[in-house]
């Protein structure tokens, strides 16, 4: 019963805030990014070093088998074909720090909460995503965004060409570079806050 009142509330809310949205594009960015997402094996200070290790090194590999991806369908067929050289990349990177975790790397698609990157901010929702976990998988997250290839180079609010090229529209990158405006942070933070409570 509870769960139901709190339900109709959000759908509630959800229709006054209607006139608040964006309605060109933002629906297309869950589907035109793909993400990097990092778990470290545990909170220690040596796995969380460990993790970014890993990382760096899937950044790097990344970048270069990525080089002449111009779409999200080219990023996409890139990974899942290259998968198993990037699970031994990371692999040999544990193995080159001294530890002897086993790495899981997968091409899925997971939620992932209102993340920002220097001047760009994505909205919470779900996104393909290159997950790598590390050993048990239980310490602190690590995302970014590999296509557009924003792991690499700093974000910034002036590289609109390099977004447009390589698939995203006007509208898209507006989203999610406006986001200090009140109908962006608004629109973020309702997505958030209705999932919370329809999943609680």
């Amino acid at each position: 019963m509870k769960k139901g009142i709190t339900v109709v509330v959000c759908i509630c809310a959800l229709i006054l805030v209607i006139g608040l949205l964006p309605v060109h594009g933002e629906a297309e960015i869950y589907e035109d990014v793909l993400r990097l997402h990092v778990v470290a094996n545990s909170d220690s200070e040596e796995d969380q070093a460990l993790k970014l290790a890993v990382r760096d090194r899937i950044i790097l590999m990344s970048a270069e088998l990525g080089e002449g991806a111009k779409s999200i369908a080219d990023a996409e067929s890139i990974v899942s074909t290259n998968i198993d050289e990037i699970r031994e990349c990371a692999q040999k990177e544990v193995y080159a720090n001294g530890y002897d975790y086993p790495v899981d790397v997968r091409l899925v698609r997971e939620e992932y909460p209102t993340k920002s990157y220097t001047s760009l901010c994505f909205p919470s929702g779900e996104y393909l995503s290159l997950q790598v976990l590390i050993g048990e998988a239980a310490g602190q997250n690590w995302w970014c965004v590999l296509f557009p290839p924003l792991c690499l180079d700093a974000a910034s609010s002036t590289n609109e060409d390099a977004f447009i090229s390589v698939g995203l529209t006007p509208d898209q990158y507006k989203i999610i570079t406006n986001t200090n405006e009140p109908v962006y942070e608004a629109r973020f933070k309702l997505l958030e806050v209705i999932e919370g409570a329809i999943n609680n």
